[in-house]
């Protein structure tokens, strides 16, 4: 069909409008993030919190987001993602607002469970909207666009929240993203309005979408439970999940077509891929936050600082990469970046109380250089290897392994924590407990992260 002048710059206007608002939510969630981890002891001292307490302020919300992402992506392919979406713009409006306002630590945890959920409804859209609004030609261009912003939200996040807390309060976090989260719900209406469904004639796997949710919430909560009560846990979830699996086989309206992990390579190793990286990379922040403000004795404002440098050349490498991956085999360029990231985490193995400041930028910066390399390219591939019918669920499976991979990774910071300090808040006399954990952490996610280069190196070579 041929469009006229005016039809085509309604579809021009539509496409930017989809563009703007994908990237205004990719600014603020990661901002929360990042904000939130530069935060932690100011909460701690708020609460009187332990340090293993202190993990689920972050963790609580990475649980219920990744237990989320996989149905919302699904019902995104079925009702509508503008919808879902704007759906989620909201939760996660009403949450924040919540956790900015919260008198304990139970509000502020059950704020940012909240906060999950409203993300998941996101994330499970975000890139699925950006991938049905632009042709393949220039999709791995729309696609590092997005990631560049997400780790803008990751740079400004230290710093901003970390001069915030220092000038006003950690609550001003939460409420200074209110009208970003406002404003993006309010343009996201008038693109729900307009949409259709994207899938007909399916219904909801409501079985399937339950059993997923248990089982994967049993295991990452048993996993935080290491190395006591957890392995119950882990079990329940492992056979509960195996259930699902086996549920999916024989469902006529499956949650997730099975196809696209038994018979996609690529789809397969690019979403094992993610879940490594993210499993051996994103405690790292939480880390040096802690390190910096308790051993170096920073404030929060002058460990924003530091911790910016890995974030800004993420910002920098992504639409780099992603436009490369336009062109280039996202495996060759996928796994370069592993192999730099596990390159950065290796230097961070011999962080000592005496390292200085310009050791640390160094190793954030290759920290940094390496994940940018493998996002884009990475993303580019998973909505690549599915039909334009399955981008939701293929962008909630995506952000499910990211999720995953980041509660897997608080969670071993967890265990190990858990084990080297205690449940005891970080006093000078267990700083040298505090850091011997922190290199142990390091050194597993170095060795996960050379796992994850071979990972990246068995999809498909051709495609």
């Amino acid at each position: 069909m041929i469009m006229d002048r005016h039809q085509i710059e309604e579809a021009l206007a539509g496409r930017g409008m989809v563009l703007f608002v994908v990237l205004l939510s990719s600014f603020i969630t990661p901002f929360m993030s990042s904000s939130v981890n530069i935060a932690l002891p100011a909460i701690a001292k708020r609460f009187s919190l332990d340090a293993v307490t202190l993990n689920w302020v972050a963790t609580s919300y990475l649980l219920s987001t990744a237990v989320f992402l996989l149905p919302m992506g699904r019902i995104s392919d079925i009702y509508g993602r503008a919808r879902v979406f704007a759906s989620g713009m909201a939760v996660f409006t009403v949450s924040t607002l919540a956790a900015g306002l919260s008198y304990s630590i139970a509000m502020l945890i059950i704020a940012r469970v909240l906060q999950g959920i409203g993300s998941a409804f996101i994330f499970s859209t975000g890139i699925a909207m950006l991938s049905a609004a632009y042709g393949p030609e220039v999709r791995g261009k729309m696609i590092g666009y997005s990631i560049a912003t997400v780790y803008t939200g990751l740079t400004a996040g230290p710093f901003f929240g970390g001069w915030l807390t220092q000038h006003y309060s950690w609550r001003m976090i939460f409420l200074a993203v209110i009208p970003l989260s406002t404003a993006a719900f309010l343009l996201t209406l008038k693109t729900a309005s307009a949409e259709g469904k994207c899938v007909q004639n399916c219904r909801m796997d409501y079985t399937g979408s339950m059993a997923y949710a248990l089982g994967l919430f049993l295991m990452i909560y048993g996993f935080s439970l290491l190395p006591g009560r957890g392995y119950l846990l882990v079990t329940a979830g492992f056979c509960m999940l195996a259930a699902f699996v086996m549920w999916e086989k024989k469902s006529l309206n499956p949650l997730i077509d099975l196809k696209l992990f038994t018979s996609n390579r690529l789809f397969l190793f690019s979403n094992l891929a993610a879940l490594i990286n993210y499993a051996a990379t994103f405690a790292s922040g939480f880390i040096l936050s802690l390190y910096l403000q308790y051993i170096k004795g920073m404030t929060p404002e002058e460990a924003g600082l530091i911790l910016v440098s890995s974030p800004v050349v993420m910002a920098v490498a992504a639409p780099l990469s992603g436009r490369l991956s336009d062109k280039v085999n996202a495996r060759v360029l996928s796994s370069a970046g592993m192999a730099i990231t596990a390159l950065g985490l290796a230097c961070l193995i011999f962080l000592t109380a005496e390292s200085g400041t310009f050791y640390i930028v160094v190793s954030l910066l290759i920290l940094g250089t390496g994940f940018g390399i493998f996002s884009s390219p990475n993303t580019n591939a998973v909505m690549g290897s599915v039909d334009r019918s399955a981008y939701g669920i293929a962008s909630g499976m995506l952000a499910t392994m990211r999720l995953t991979g980041q509660t897997i990774s608080m969670a071993v910071v967890m265990v190990i924590f858990s084990v080297a300090i205690g449940h005891v808040e970080i006093l000078p006399s267990y700083y040298k407990s505090f850091i011997h954990a922190a290199r142990l952490c390091f050194i597993l996610n170095t060795a996960l992260c050379i796992l994850g280069v071979f990972a990246s190196l068995a999809r498909d070579k051709n495609k």
